[in-house]
C-alpha cells in the first residue's frame, strides 16, 4: 500500500489482527528470494512463503508489528489474542431463569428517516433468511456496537429467529405490535446528553437483583465484589438480605436502614456494570441520598473499599440514632415550603426537592405533620413516608462527628 507515512504500520497492525481471527499467517508478499544481507541461519527469523495455520492453543498467540513514520519515529506495537470466553459469551450461554423459554434478544434498528428505517428492517430480514446459521444474539450485539445509531430508531424484541422475523415485517409494515418499539430522537449534532440517576432509600424491595444476578455474570460479579467488602463490615450476608423473601427473618432486615442503604448501593452499583456492559455510555451521573454514592464510585471517585466503607458506616450511625421523627412528601414546590420552616430549623428541614412541585419534610414528627396540615389546607396532596428515621434533617446531627472521622479515613 505504499508509505502510510503519519499511519505508517497500520497496515501491518489490520493484517495481525486479521490473521489472528482467522488463524492463518498469511504468506510474505513479493518475495522471491530471502534478502542476502540477512544471517537467516542464526536465529528463529524466517520469512512466510506459504501461508500457515495458526490455531489458538494452550498459550495466548501474539504478534509484533514495527512502525517507521516519515520523521524517523520507530514504535513497536504488541498484539495478543483475546480471551476465547468474553462478557458477551457469557451473558448469551446463560440459560433463562424464568423457564420460560429462550432469552430475549433486542435488534436495533435505525436511520435517517421513517422510511430509512423500515428499508433498513427489510434488508435485516433479508439477510437473516439468507444466513440461518447467524445466532440472533450475535446478530444483536452487531446491530448494538458496530453500526450507527441515527434519529429515526426502533427495537424488535424477541426470544427466537421468528418472532424476530416477525417484529421486523411489523415494523416494515408499520404495524404495531407488542414486541416493537418505535422513536425518534434528536439528531447525534444537538449537543444532548444522557445521565443515569441512582436513588436513594424507598426504592428497596424484597429479592430485588435475584433475578439479574442468576441472568448475567457481569451482574454478578459486580454483587459479588461489593458484597465481599460490606459483609465483612456489617457481620452478615448483604446477598441474602436482598434475595431473600420479606416473609424470613433476613427479608425483614432490608427495611432497616443499615442493611437497606448497603442493599441499594450493591444494587445500583451491578446495575450500572449491567448497562454499561451492554455498551450504553453516560455523560452525567447523579445520586440522590445514599445513591450519591454509587454515582461516585462508578465515576471513579471513591474506590470500592471507601465506597463501601462510607455507605457501611452511613447505614450503621443512621440506624444507631433514636427511632422517631417523620417524613413527608408534599405535592408543593420549594417556594411554597420554606417560608413555613422560618423559625422552626431546628425540628424541620426540606430534605428534597425531587422536582418543582415535589418536595420532602423530615424532622421532628409533630412539628412535621403542622407544616404538612398547613401544605395540605391549602390544597396540596401529602404523603408520609415510611422511614425508620427522619432522613436529611436537624435529628441527623448527633452522629455527624463520627460520620465525619470516617469521611477524613477515605482515601
Amino acid at each position: 500500500i505504499g508509505h502510510a507515512q503519519a499511519a505508517a504500520g497500520v497496515g501491518g497492525i489490520i493484517k495481525m489482527v486479521q490473521a489472528l481471527r482467522h488463524q492463518v499467517l498469511p504468506r510474505t508478499l513479493h518475495v522471491d528470494a530471502p534478502s542476502s544481507k540477512v544471517d537467516w541461519s542464526s536465529g528463529a527469523v524466517e520469512l512466510l512463503t506459504t501461508e500457515r495455520a495458526w490455531p489458538r492453543g494452550e498459550r495466548p498467540r501474539r504478534a509484533a508489528v514495527s512502525s517507521f513514520g516519515i520523521s524517523g519515529t520507530n514504535a513497536h506495537v504488541i498484539l495478543e489474542e483475546a480471551p476465547e470466553s468474553l462478557e458477551t459469551a457469557e451473558a448469551v450461554e446463560t440459560p433463562e431463569v424464568s423457564g420460560a423459554g429462550e432469552r430475549l434478544v433486542p435488534w436495533v434498528v435505525s436511520g435517517r428517516t421513517g422510511a430509512a428505517l423500515r428499508a433498513q428492517a427489510d434488508r435485516l430480514a433479508a439477510f437473516v433468511n439468507g444466513h440461518p446459521e447467524a445466532d440472533p444474539a450475535a446478530v444483536a450485539s452487531t446491530l448494538a456496537t458496530g453500526r450507527a445509531h441515527l434519529e429515526h430508531r426502533a427495537v424488535v424484541i424477541g426470544d427466537d429467529r421468528p418472532s424476530l422475523l416477525r417484529g421486523l415485517g411489523q415494523l416494515v409494515d408499520g404495524t404495531p405490535a407488542a414486541g416493537l418499539v418505535r422513536g425518534v430522537t434528536p439528531g447525534q449534532d444537538t449537543g444532548r446528553s444522557s445521565a443515569a440517576l441512582f436513588s436513594g432509600q424507598g426504592a428497596q424491595r424484597a429479592g430485588m437483583g435475584r433475578e439479574l444476578y442468576e441472568r448475567f455474570p457481569v451482574f454478578a460479579r459486580s454483587v459479588d465484589e461489593s458484597c465481599a467488602v460490606l459483609d465483612g463490615l456489617l457481620g452478615r450476608s448483604v446477598r441474602e438480605v436482598m434475595f431473600t423473601d420479606t416473609d424470613t427473618d433476613a427479608g425483614g432486615l432490608l427495611d432497616r436502614t443499615v442493611y437497606t442503604q448497603a442493599a441499594l448501593f450493591v444494587f445500583e452499583v451491578a446495575l450500572f456494570r449491567l448497562v454499561e456492559a451492554a455498551g450504553v455510555r453516560v455523560d452525567v451521573l447523579v445520586g440522590h441520598s445514599v445513591g450519591e454514592v454509587a454515582a461516585a464510585h462508578v465515576a471513579g471517585v471513591l474506590s470500592l473499599a471507601d465506597a463501601c466503607a462510607l455507605v457501611a458506616a452511613r447505614g450503621r450511625l443512621m440506624q444507631a440514632l433514636p427511632a422517631g421523627g417523620a417524613m413527608v412528601a408534599v405535592q408543593a414546590g420549594e417556594e411554597q415550603v420554606v417560608p413555613l420552616l422560618a423559625g422552626r430549623e431546628g425540628e424541620v428541614s426540606l430534605a428534597a426537592v425531587n422536582a418543582p412541585g415535589a418536595t420532602v419534610l423530615s424532622g421532628v414528627a409533630e412539628a412535621v405533620q403542622e407544616i404538612a396540615a398547613v401544605l395540605a389546607r391549602e390544597g396540596c396532596k401529602t404523603r408520609r413516608l415510611r422511614v425508620s428515621h427522619a432522613f436529611h434533617s436537624p435529628l441527623m446531627e448527633p452522629m455527624l462527628e463520627d460520620f465525619a472521622r470516617v469521611v477524613e479515613g477515605l482515601t
